[in-house]
């Protein structure tokens, strides 16, 4: 049975990089990467070097904007860790490729794809470490695209983190586990 470890934090948190150590350590020096970005201009090519750079050779990279769930069943075949980097990127892609006018359908299928990646971790055999962005601290977003992703972003935060083993805050290069801190009712 697999375990999930979510990793959430704000831009440049930390997060990822906690995340990258994490997964090594877990995984003994080798793991999986699990790319959800897109390339569609300079800015996020440049993004993407720098986590290639900063990740090293330790790393095989799966890239998987969409169908990620079937990636990490895959991966999960080769290595005890893998880093899913990131749920909100992931989302975006998702989300950009919905019918905004039905917000009814938009929200079903995104249970789904949800449920999917949790179905697929728990199943794999390995961990998986989520990193995933708090975006909902902020005022309320002025358009209806921004106020989806901020939405979806927070449920999958949530669905996530009631599945996961751990869950770790990341705050200007620290985490903290914030799971063994919570209050179940």
């Amino acid at each position: 049975m697999g375990k999930i470890i979510l990793v959430t934090g704000g831009a440049r948190s930390g997060k990822s990089s906690f995340a990258e150590k994490l997964a090594l350590k877990i995984g003994g020096g080798r793991a999986a990467y699990v790319a959800t970005a897109q390339i569609f201009d300079e800015e996020m090519n440049f993004r993407v070097k720098l986590h290639k750079m900063r990740r090293g050779n330790n790393w095989t990279t799966y890239e998987a904007p969409f169908d990620a769930d079937k990636i990490i069943s895959t991966a999960a075949e080769n290595f005890d860790a893998i880093l899913f980097d990131c749920v909100t990127i992931y989302l975006s892609n998702f989300i950009c490729a919905q019918n905004l006018d039905d917000e009814e359908k938009i929200y079903s299928n995104f249970k789904i794809l949800i449920g999917r990646l949790i179905d697929a971790a728990k199943n794999s055999g390995a961990t998986i470490i989520f990193v995933s962005n708090e975006v909902g601290g902020g005022i309320v977003p002025e358009n209806k695209l921004a106020r989806i992703f901020r939405d979806l972003s927070g449920l999958a935060n949530q669905m996530l983190a009631a599945e996961s083993e751990k869950v770790f805050l990341a705050v200007a290069g620290l985490a903290v586990n914030i799971k063994k801190f919570a209050e179940e009712i």
